[in-house]
């Protein structure tokens, strides 16, 4: 019997449905059809001091004109940045904090105070429909101006530029649009303010490459356009020359033109709203993202695109805290992450990648809140929910967690069949460890066997009508996994 099971993770539908497939993983990744397991992790940095806490949900990193590397790591009160000897900065905007009433949430909050819900429309003592409401976590866009760093948070809604010194603070940019929803900087080098003035549909922009000059006249190309959408404006990426802008319902494009219009907008998506502020990753020439019902790619078109684990992840994913969903891209491996909450969880501790290149998924359990791509650094970098910066793929030291992936049952032939005898195909003979599982039927309680170290061959016995096969790697092992044969015979039908 070869165990021939194609890579990624696939969770939808039934257990049953998963026959030949994996269908659950932690911490292993396929690479031209060989599990292998996920890199590990080393600190960097502890971003958190005794005066503040909170949750890093957005992260960029960049080399200014010096070529000093430099990460920026906000918290929903506190702006960050981290330079390359993993010495942390606070350069908070003075007034940051001291806008009250504006409340910075670490997490989505629910809004039970007086004038949420509607007074006397239901009789006392009748259940309450689902009407509750959360006010989402803040989080932070952020981008570069030259070697500068620009900084907007969703509650503060200014626009922070900072220049470089670690004694200065960042400042709000002079004249810049207040009550925002995001920034992003162009291809053109034109400073786009997104949901500018508190009209979520806004979308505002600098004269180029002057980010202090904002009132549109003859003479400059500062401008402003209003989206034709009913939804409100979350975040923009840059993809393929153009802006993509998704709100909460549907996507737009921005492309320029140059004078007298400056920048033409374009519908290009019904129906795929974005999830959270940093529920999107751009990569090569297009972007991803998570939406509420699923995931979408443009790439010059918005499509849906297609998840093995969209199922799975959509009702494991805690909604009331959706807003702390964060993307990363890993390149050197053609992932995306997105790191969530899982149900029960109210910080994330659960992720899903997509293999861009070869097309399948994973899934598995890591309390990260945010990263950022290797390149500038020499390793991809990724956050805790509770401040402590990892550089990650580096080694194989994953702390007291197994990597594994587990198969769903297969059918042994038409009846009940003894396996005997296990062939491995692994690279590096002794790594990894196989336990089997066997039932009779679908809804019967599985019978575990093993773990069994692998050797050539592995001496197995078990007898079932459907099998479920674990692998899980030994610790600080870089192993690698192809096709198994197991040896069985027949005892008959039942």
């Amino acid at each position: 019997m070869k165990l021939k099971i194609p890579p990624g993770v696939y969770k939808n539908g039934t257990e049953l449905q998963g026959s030949g497939r994996w269908i659950d993983s932690n911490l292993v990744r396929w690479i031209e059809n060989t599990m292998q397991p996920v890199g590990g992790w080393r600190l960097k940095s502890t971003l958190h001091a005794t005066s503040v806490t909170g949750t890093v949900r957005r992260m960029i990193s960049w080399l200014d004109d010096s070529n000093n590397k430099r990460v920026a790591t906000p918290w929903h009160n506190t702006l960050m940045v981290v330079d390359i000897g993993g010495n942390v900065h606070d350069i908070t905007p003075t007034a940051y904090n001291d806008a009250s009433p504006v409340i910075h949430a670490n997490k989505a909050e629910l809004l039970d105070g007086f004038g949420v819900s509607t007074y006397g429309t239901l009789e006392y003592g009748l259940p309450r429909p689902d009407a509750t409401q959360y006010a989402p976590a803040t989080t932070w866009a952020l981008d570069t101006w030259g070697e500068n760093l620009v900084a907007c948070s969703t509650t503060d809604g200014k626009i922070y530029e900072w220049g470089l010194d670690n004694t200065v603070v960042a400042a709000q940019i002079t004249n810049a649009p207040t009550d925002c929803k995001s920034i992003i900087v162009t291809h053109e080098r034109f400073l786009v303010a997104l949901g500018a003035g508190g009209n979520g549909r806004k979308v505002q922009w600098s004269d180029q490459e002057n980010n202090t000059l904002w009132s549109p006249s003859a003479t400059n190309q500062a401008g402003s356009f209003d989206l034709t959408t009913e939804g409100i404006i979350v975040s923009a990426r840059r993809v393929k020359g153009q802006l993509l802008i998704l709100t909460d319902i549907d996507a737009h494009t921005a492309t320029y033109q140059g004078p007298p219009y400056i920048y033409g907008f374009e519908k290009v998506g019904d129906h795929c709203g974005l999830v959270s502020a940093n529920a999107v990753a751009s990569v090569n020439d297009f972007a991803v993202w998570m939406g509420h019902q699923g995931f979408y790619i443009y790439d010059g078109y918005t499509k849906p695109l297609p998840s093995e684990v969209e199922d799975f992840i959509y009702g494991d994913i805690n909604r009331n805290q959706i807003s702390q969903v964060s993307a990363a891209v890993n390149s050197q491996y053609n992932e995306v992450w997105w790191f969530y909450p899982s149900e029960g969880s109210i910080e994330c501790d659960a992720y899903v990648t997509w293999n861009y290149v070869e097309n399948h998924w994973a899934i598995g359990k890591l309390d990260r809140s945010s990263g950022v791509d290797a390149g500038i650094f020499r390793y991809p970098m990724m956050v805790s929910p509770d401040g402590v910066l990892y550089e990650h793929d580096i080694g194989f030291d994953h702390d007291s967690t197994t990597p594994y992936a587990e198969t769903g049952p297969m059918t042994m032939g038409d009846g009940v069949m003894s396996a005997s005898k296990l062939i491995s195909d692994e690279a590096t003979l002794g790594d990894v460890q196989v336990k089997f599982k066997t039932r009779m039927y679908p809804t019967d309680a599985d019978t575990e066997h093993g773990p069994y170290t692998m050797s050539t061959p592995t001496s197995v016995r078990f007898t079932g009508r459907q099998i479920k096969m674990r692998i899980e790697g030994v610790r600080d092992a870089d192993w690698r996994v192809g096709i198994m044969d197991l040896d069985v015979r027949a005892r008959g039908r039942r």
